[in-house]
């Protein structure tokens, strides 16, 4: 069934839709990440769900969904609006709720749970609570008018609008609302790759910090070794375990074991503890004779990361450079 119109300015988009399809509205004309991601959402629930795009009232009371029209919020009838006059929905944090967020606020976990299948409640919440706080947060405040966002087209509201038509494009006006329609779905296609591989990497990183805080101690837990390459880890060692100075793991493109410094902190450049200052720029036969280690591979010339050929040899190169206090 293709996209078609009526005198009221209703603008109708099926995937492959049944008698009993659900049907999810939103306004016509210029669209924002605000309410493409909401949508997004809503049919990622809801395959095969018709979309609406109108401001006919009475088309949108009937739809099973309002997404950023209609003048209502109520989450347990499907409305997401937050224009209406008193509309006073803020999460804790203060920042104030557009259509997107109240979107997510009510169907972000269960998103979460069927895109991965999980049955663990706490961590579908720490998933979706995190896509909140890096990315929703941020696309209702530059709907609210709270910021700019990111600076020129950087960021995802600013990305997405470029989908709308220019003002010279032929389609301009777009008086039956075709072409907009159409454009209105490459945005939504875009925002769902995106918001699903978004996903995976918190469900990831999440899953990962479990890994991480049950790897195995060594030298009285100054070094942690991790069962395998490529975990987030720095985060969680660098908060959780101050004691760890440094981390041992398998690289995930290289036959080899690297060792890595702890930052102080997230996201510092300063270290814990840095490695053996005469390791500095050395490699192969070169590092193993001033070290001893005979399978060591290299050691940054900024003393952050070195590694050996086994685990074993990059244990080695640790245990020294924990004693090391030069």
């Amino acid at each position: 069934m293709h996209a078609k119109t009526s005198l009221t300015g209703i603008i109708v988009t099926p995937s492959t839709p049944s008698p009993a399809a659900v049907v999810i509205a939103t306004h016509n004309g210029t669209f924002h990440a605000d309410d493409v991601f909401g949508v997004a959402v809503l049919m990622l629930l809801n395959p095969g769900a018709e979309l609406i795009r109108t401001r006919d009232t009475q088309a949108i009371a009937n739809a099973d969904f309002a997404v950023d029209v209609g003048g209502e919020w109520d989450s347990s009838r499907g409305r997401f609006d937050h224009h209406q006059r008193g509309f006073a929905g803020a999460r804790k944090t203060g920042v104030v709720y557009a259509s997107a967020g109240l979107v997510w606020e009510a169907f972000g976990t269960t998103l979460v749970e069927r895109t991965f299948g999980l049955g663990d409640q706490g961590l579908a919440e720490a998933v979706a609570g995190d896509l909140d706080v890096e990315l929703v947060q941020h696309l209702d405040r530059a709907d609210t008018g709270a910021s700019h966002g990111a600076p020129g087209i950087f960021g995802l509201s600013a990305l997405l609008s470029q989908f709308n038509a220019p003002w010279d494009h032929p389609h301009a006006g777009d008086k039956d609302g075709r072409a907009t329609l159409a454009n209105f779905h490459k945005a939504v296609q875009v925002t769902t790759l995106f918001l699903e591989a978004a996903l995976d990497q918190l469900r990831a990183k999440h899953q990962g910090a479990q890994l991480v805080r049950n790897s195995e101690k060594r030298l009285g837990g100054a070094v942690r070794v991790m069962p395998r390459g490529g975990l987030p880890w720095a985060d969680v060692v660098s908060i959780e375990m101050p004691e760890v100075q440094f981390v041992v793991y398998p690289d995930s493109t290289d036959d080899q074991f690297q060792l890595h410094i702890v930052p102080v902190e997230p996201n510092s450049f300063k270290a814990r503890k840095d490695l053996p200052r005469s390791w500095a720029g050395l490699r192969g036969q070169e590092l193993a004779a001033v070290c001893g280690v005979a399978d060591a591979v290299f050691c940054h010339n900024a003393l952050f990361i070195g590694g050996a050929g086994s685990l074993n040899g990059a244990l080695q190169m640790a245990e020294l450079a924990v004693r090391n206090d030069t």
